[in-house]
């Protein structure tokens, strides 16, 4: 069945008190309970403006409990009459629900042809709605590079952890231990070997990025107003080698209550790690880094210096060329390097940054430049209504 012609034009919103007396009183619409599901057929924000620009401030029951933040299931919640019944719009964080109750005869079909209405009805309301518009805060979401690394990072150790590597008491001996070679199902430790040793590749060349993403984030959070203006300056002080953004911090940024010694034991540890980063990553040919044995030639007949074991001369190699005894020293190398910066803060600024990093999603307004924590770090989600298996939901309400 069709909405009413006047469907739009016969609503009202009752005050807030008189919403909360009847929802003290029980005494809502009882009757027949329509729930429509609005993702995008209109936008959550312009259905928002159209709300306030024609019923003024959200009046719903939810409104009474929310709390005075962005983490709540529901946002913004209006109640409006309707002579045959009741219309809630509720707005959350994946979907605006349309709730309707009472006498109407409704079912999901009208649901589009209800946004049509309200998109329709813009235009008598398009001045109001265009100050309402103003009134909001427009902010961007976007992911924090340096947090996203160290969640990647974390999970491949924890991938690592779980193969417990141990070459030293693992490794499988020589042939000539027949029964104890066949024991070991050499291919089922070579597997597994091979998949640890791709994650600590994997893992060590990210460790020396997250610490320049760390850099990097403090240096578009604090950079000094007068750099961030100049397109310039601003590319300029973003673009230099590692090493110089980090001694400069203190120059390019506020916030810091000291100058970043380059020479401390944290710094070097990291500049360190940077070089052997770059060696692993982009297969630099340093030959004390890649040697593994030694061997004479009498013409075209081998005569080893030593002998090496099946072990050593595949998996060992291995584990000694990808560097998995350096893992666990190099993840605390970066942390060390990274809490050291922080000591370099003044508290205020460092409770600040120490907060935002925690944060994988941020929010950045770009009218005023600011930076901040839009949501909490969980999802929710729920159905105002019993759900279907059409995407709204009916029952008695």
């Amino acid at each position: 069945m069709s909405l009413p012609t006047n469907f739009l034009a016969s609503l009202t919103c009752p005050h807030s008190k008189d919403v909360f007396e009847r929802l003290l009183n029980d005494s809502r619409e009882k009757g027949k309970a329509v729930t429509w599901a609005w993702r995008n057929e209109l936008s959550p924000a312009d259905l928002y403006s159209y709300l306030m620009a024609r019923f003024g401030k959200p009046n719903g029951p939810q409104n009474f409990f929310r709390n005075d933040d962005s983490d709540n299931l529901i946002h913004w919640d209006w109640m409006l009459d309707h002579p045959a019944g009741q219309l809630y719009v509720l707005g959350m964080n994946f979907r605006t629900e349309i709730l309707i109750t009472g006498d109407l005869d409704v079912t999901d079909t009208d649901s589009a042809e209800l946004a049509t209405l309200i998109k329709s009805d813009f235009s008598a309301y398009g001045q109001k709605m265009a100050e309402v518009r103003k009134s909001l805060e427009k902010w961007v979401e976007f992911v924090n590079p340096y947090k996203r690394l160290r969640i990647a990072v974390e999970k491949l150790l924890l991938d690592v952890r779980a193969l417990d590597l141990q070459p030293e008491t693992q490794k499988i001996p020589d042939i000539a231990a027949v029964d104890e070679f066949r024991e070991n199902r050499w291919e089922e430790v070579l597997s597994r070997y091979s998949k640890g040793l791709g994650l600590c590749f994997g893992i060590r060349s990210m460790l020396p990025v997250m610490a320049e993403a760390y850099v990097n984030f403090l240096l578009f959070v604090l950079m000094r107003p007068e750099l961030k203006a100049d397109e310039r300056l601003k590319e300029n002080t973003i673009r230099q080698p590692i090493d110089v953004r980090v001694k400069t911090l203190h120059m390019t940024c506020f916030g810091f209550a000291k100058p970043i010694d380059y020479a401390s034991p944290e710094c070097k540890a990291y500049h360190t790690l940077v070089n052997e980063r770059n060696d692993l990553l982009h297969g630099n040919v340093v030959l004390d880094k890649l040697t593994f044995n030694e061997v004479y030639f009498q013409g075209k007949v081998p005569v080893f210096k030593e002998y090496r074991s099946m072990w050593e001369r595949s998996v060992g190699v291995e584990i000694k060329a990808v560097g998995l005894h350096r893992l666990e020293g190099e993840v605390a190398t970066v942390n060390a390097f990274i809490e050291y910066l922080t000591t370099c803060m003044t508290p205020a600024v460092k409770k600040q940054i120490d907060l935002m990093c925690e944060k994988r999603d941020l929010g950045w307004n770009s009218q005023n430049g600011r930076i901040g924590v839009l949501f909490p770090d969980h999802l929710v989600d729920m159905f105002a209504g019993p759900k279907t298996s059409s995407g709204g939901a009916e029952g008695d309400a």
